[in-house]
């Protein structure tokens, strides 16, 4: 693996510093630092840590081409979230202020998870292992339930 080479996730939000807070509340992320703008106070880039994973963030910038979900209409980016159990994710979300789109099930596949959409547009799945199957053992079982 090269370790100089990574990927990350870099969300806009209107209102990135509310965001930060939703991220804290709903999915106990932690911020790492900031960056905001002297003239108007927009967040330019902050770092955000979720379970050792890193995210950035930062505000709306149209003459960047920084556009949040909301002013597209929505977002064809999810994220996924482990976590170690998907129902109290979930009611720790939407306490939070996030918009259920699918409550937590148990999948065939060996996970049981849900989707929830932040109020900044951003869509998560937060997933839970609940059986560790090897893909042969997912891709059967996704067709006996398809019918594929």
């Amino acid at each position: 693996m090269d370790r100089d080479q990574t990927l990350t996730p870099y969300l806009v939000a209107r209102g990135a510093a509310e965001a930060i807070g939703f991220y804290v509340a709903a999915f106990g992320a932690r911020e790492l630092f900031r960056m905001t703008d002297p003239g108007d106070g927009r967040i330019g880039h902050a770092e955000v840590e979720i379970g050792g994973s890193v995210f950035y963030l930062a505000d709306e910038y149209p003459d960047f081409g920084a556009i949040a979900p909301d002013t597209l209409g929505g977002t064809a980016v999810s994220l996924h979230l482990r976590v170690g159990d998907c129902d109290a994710a979930t009611a720790r979300a939407e306490a939070a202020g996030a918009l259920v789109l699918r409550r937590p099930k148990t999948q065939s596949f060996g996970d049981r998870n849900a989707v929830v959409q932040d109020p900044f547009g951003h869509r998560w799945f937060l997933g839970q292992v609940v059986e560790d199957l090897p893909p042969e053992e997912m891709q059967r079982r996704w067709e006996a339930e398809t019918g594929g």
